[in-house]
């Protein structure tokens, strides 16, 4: 005669059939505390395993391997979450801080990524380094503007697409190109008091006090494809449309003034250039040291003190050191 193991051994009414974990191991629905899951978990185990040799030691053993099953879905964080979810338990995944969701949230609410995705692309991120937008275009999960959607939201902010936007001349006309391409940004228009800006992500403190500065105003970032703002740049900023601004000093106010920047902040254009002319500049030195001694000094200073002739001394000892320091400082570009 068949058992009904359930309703025998573990006092499981009949009308939960069949049980969940929680009804399994006799636990309140949802319960967190992974320590209470284990006890209970043993001691269903100790009281199931009396019947391990008797004639129903057959059910024994598939109620046990239930049991197990059980807790270690429950004591799992990920699998609990995804368990809990698919009987209805609504989970708050909102940041403490700022009341929003991840981007994967979104996706997964949209149906474009399952929760075994959302844990092979966090894994992926976490080895790679790539962020969680990034990892979703790499492993072909998501287009770049469903991505950037999603990030979007996450981050609270509208998202663009710049196919469907003019950016206003007067303002591309105040923002260099290298500072556009350092940033990976694009500006747009004057909304509300603000500086539109398309971004790729969250703008950091340096663009937004290049902004303040240069129009007086806040910036006001929306999020776009990293595609559609680089091509935006190639389309404004293409070489000879536009007049150059300066460079903004940072903490003046709009003085007209422009100072050196650091070279981790220049773009690979305005190193190469720099580098060009830092050897063109050891070349003349060199030379131009090479040609005071044969003209000028041998003539005048070197024959009188009856030194040998063809040695470039002044190109040897001011020459060579001014030249190693203009290596150093241009062609390093230390």
């Amino acid at each position: 005669m068949a058992i009904d193991v359930y309703k025998e051994w573990l006092g499981i009414p009949e009308g939960q059939r069949p049980p969940d974990h929680y009804q399994l191991l006799r636990l309140v629905q949802f319960e967190d505390d992974t320590e209470k899951v284990r006890k209970n978990y043993k001691k269903l185990n100790a009281h199931v395993r009396k019947y391990a040799t008797g004639q129903y030691s057959n059910e024994s053993q598939s109620l046990l391997n239930e049991l197990a099953k059980a807790m270690l879905c429950l004591t799992d964080e990920e699998a609990k979450q995804e368990y809990d979810q698919s009987l209805g338990r609504v989970i708050d995944d909102r940041d403490a801080t700022t009341g929003r969701r991840p981007m994967t949230s979104y996706l997964q609410d949209e149906g474009i990524l399952s929760a075994e995705q959302i844990r092979e692309v966090k894994s992926h991120s976490e080895r790679t380094g790539l962020s969680i937008r990034d990892t979703l275009v790499q492993l072909k999960m998501a287009d770049a503007e469903v991505a950037a959607r999603a990030y979007a939201k996450e981050l609270g902010r509208p998202f663009v697409d710049l196919a469907e936007l003019l950016p206003d001349d007067s303002i591309l006309d105040q923002v260099p190109r290298s500072v556009v391409r350092r940033h990976v940004c694009l500006p747009l228009f004057i909304d509300h008091e603000g500086l539109l800006v398309a971004c790729t992500e969250e703008p950091d403190a340096e663009l937004q006090d290049e902004i303040r500065l240069r129009f007086n105003m806040p910036i006001r970032p929306v999020i776009a494809t990293p595609l559609s703002i680089n091509q935006g740049i190639a389309k404004y900023y293409a070489a000879g449309l536009r007049k150059e601004a300066a460079e903004t000093v940072k903490g003046s106010k709009s003085s007209g003034k422009t100072t050196a920047k650091p070279v981790s902040q220049m773009t690979d254009d305005e190193k190469y250039q720099r580098r060009q002319m830092g050897m063109l500049a050891m070349c003349w030195v060199v030379i131009g040291f090479g040609l005071l001694d044969t003209f000028i000094l041998y003539d005048f200073i070197y024959k009188k003190m009856k030194l040998p002739e063809l040695v470039p001394y002044s190109a040897i000892v001011l020459g060579l050191p001014l030249a190693y320091g203009i290596y150093n400082t241009y062609v390093k570009q230390k």
